[in-house]
């Protein structure tokens, strides 16, 4: 077949099965668009802005596993994507973002609308390509799906000047569906056997174990083999921000999540573990806080993970082992199995965490007069039966939501953990929503995140998506303020907000439904009235919370992990 270079990336996107591309037009991508509207298979998601494009392609990937993709114009439309790109590239999740460029003869000739797209967005993708030949469009393509999804996930951005997208070559189908391989790249899958065998020995014995995982649990669909292996071992566990869901919340053995707002006795087993197992995560400064109070000479520490760049980045392991994490975690099973080795006895480590977990470090002080944001999320979990797709923006609220809404599977929360970007969370849950059109979808937000995005809901309105957006709403952007009201003297310099909107009216004005909740009687009810009586309908809920109310536990900067500040002890 001889086809345009649009009809190619169409057909390309199609031979890859993609069911929806999120994205908002312009003259660079107007041969893309064209081929769009001459098929029918995949479905383009008219977005309000280019970053929601991204998050909303992020937040489809996140739920799925599959790989999200979104289409922008050159110049305005790909750097209003950065963010985007930027958010998908800290926390691992596989993208691939389409940007139109100026034709080959302009540029360089600061055309209009022209920007190096390959140069700006460089530093936050997996990987990124110019193409400048119609001919390598095919290849281009595979390649971009290749690289965002296998090894360690990340957006891959593909630039395509206008005039490519115009001119014609031949395609072959056949050629397209081959596997690939590159010679630059070939990520390790699984684990090298003789640091399995040392890993399950060092577990064997071990008398204060502690599995610390990330997001690769979850990128990695490796919920299962972590469940398997806790219980092999009986060994407490943690998941980050990112792993939420990664282990059954519900479990005995789960302490929580762990770091700056993580749980006491999370935190504490961590710190005070003789052999701690880390999986797909990467000891960031939000989990173990500053590295010279995490002593990792009174612990010994494996670490399994993808990318070998992670292992001993920020703190020295003592064994480290580079795979994929279901495949490393299904050897250490098999090894653990098979060992001749009992596993140490825990009852005293046992019951040194249930000393720490007796503490109830997410107790506060309930109120009839106003809205604790801790009861909206407890609710929202009740009413959903802690089934809901929950998506949040950044912020206090995104805290409440991961201490309070538990989550016993894999792929039910989205939420921008390494570069903790506002405005995601409704185009995250828009992404969500049209992956599983049938699932009960939340929007956890603010009134300070929401606004960032808050034009999507014409997105939503165009496309029926039945999304419930819990707004808790304080006035002020809440951990700004906080942070100023613990370390800068009560100074509260631009933290509040001022001259908010009527939310249900605008809700209203979008053509969707608005709900202001004022009393703490209201909110189970409000919630029922919402994924009940309005399930088929956008449904807005103003909470009205306690303005004063802080998120903890909470370590402050440049603390270690056993430095928290805890709720008062009145409580």
């Amino acid at each position: 077949m001889t086809l345009t270079g649009a009809e190619i990336l169409i057909r390309c996107l199609q031979i890859e099965k993609a069911e929806y591309v999120f994205g908002y037009p312009g003259g660079a991508v107007l041969y893309l668009y064209d081929a769009l509207f001459q098929q029918d298979s995949i479905r383009h998601v008219l977005v309000r802005h280019e970053q929601a494009a991204v998050h909303a392609a992020d937040g489809y990937a996140r739920s799925t596993g599959k790989t999200g993709i979104a289409l922008v114009t050159s110049g305005p439309g790909a750097t209003n994507a950065v963010t985007g790109i930027a958010t998908a590239y800290y926390d691992s999740i596989p993208i691939v973002v389409i940007s139109g460029q100026v034709a080959t003869a302009f540029i360089g000739q600061d055309a209009f609308q022209e920007v190096d797209t390959v140069g700006v967005t460089r530093p936050c993708t997996k990987h990124n390509f110019l193409v400048r030949d119609v001919r390598d469009i095919a290849l281009t393509l595979k390649k971009a799906f290749y690289l965002a999804r296998s090894g360690r996930p990340g957006p891959v951005v593909v630039d395509i000047p206008k005039d490519v997208s115009a001119a014609r070559c031949k395609f072959d189908e056949k050629e397209y569906a081959k596997e690939i391989s590159m010679r630059s790249y070939n990520p390790v899958i699984r684990g090298h056997q003789g640091q399995i065998k040392k890993a399950a020995q060092m577990l064997f014995e071990a008398r204060r174990p502690m599995i610390y995982a990330g997001g690769g649990i979850v990128l990695s669909d490796s919920a299962q083999e972590l469940t398997r292996l806790a219980r092999l071992l009986g060994a407490p566990v943690t998941t980050t921000l990112m792993g939420l869901g990664g282990f059954p919340a519900s479990d005995q053995l789960y302490l929580g999540m762990p770091g700056m707002h993580g749980t006491f006795e999370a935190n504490m087993a961590m710190h005070h573990s003789d052999v701690l197992l880390a999986i797909g995560t990467r000891f960031d400064d939000r989990v173990v806080g500053n590295v010279e109070h995490f002593d990792p000479e009174q612990r010994k520490i494996i670490h399994i993970d993808i990318d070998p760049a992670s292992i001993s980045k920020r703190v020295k392991v003592d064994i480290p082992i580079v795979g994929n994490v279901k495949d490393v975690l299904d050897q250490l099973i098999r090894q653990i199995e098979s060992g001749s080795f009992p596993v140490q006895d825990t009852a005293e480590w046992w019951a040194q965490i249930e000393e720490w977990r007796a503490r109830q470090c997410l107790a506060y002080k309930p109120s009839s007069e106003t809205i604790k944001p801790q009861l909206v999320i407890q609710k929202l979990w009740e009413v959903t039966e802690g089934k809901a797709l929950i998506s949040t923006d950044v912020g206090q609220h995104q805290m409440w939501a991961a201490q309070y809404y538990r989550f016993d599977q894999p792929r039910r929360w989205f939420s921008s953990g390494g570069l903790g970007t506002m405005g995601v969370g409704l185009p995250y849950a828009m992404g969500a929503q049209l992956a599983h059109p049938d699932a009960q979808v939340a929007c956890v937000s603010s009134e300070g995140s929401i606004q960032m995005n808050i034009q999507e809901l014409s997105t939503c309105r165009q496309f029926r998506l039945p999304i419930k957006i819990c707004l808790l709403n304080n006035r002020y952007l809440g951990m700004v303020r906080q942070w100023q009201q613990m370390f800068h003297g009560q100074r509260y310099s631009g933290s509040y907000m001022d001259s908010l909107p009527d939310f249900v009216k605008l809700a209203e004005s979008y053509g969707h439904i608005g709900i202001r909740v004022d009393d703490p009687a209201d909110v189970e009810g409000a919630l029922r009235e919402a994924f009940t009586t309005h399930k088929n309908e956008l449904v807005f809920l103003d909470f009205q919370i306690d303005r004063s109310e802080n998120v903890y536990p909470m370590i402050p900067g440049g603390k270690g992990l056993t430095e928290m500040i805890l709720p008062s002890e009145e409580l």
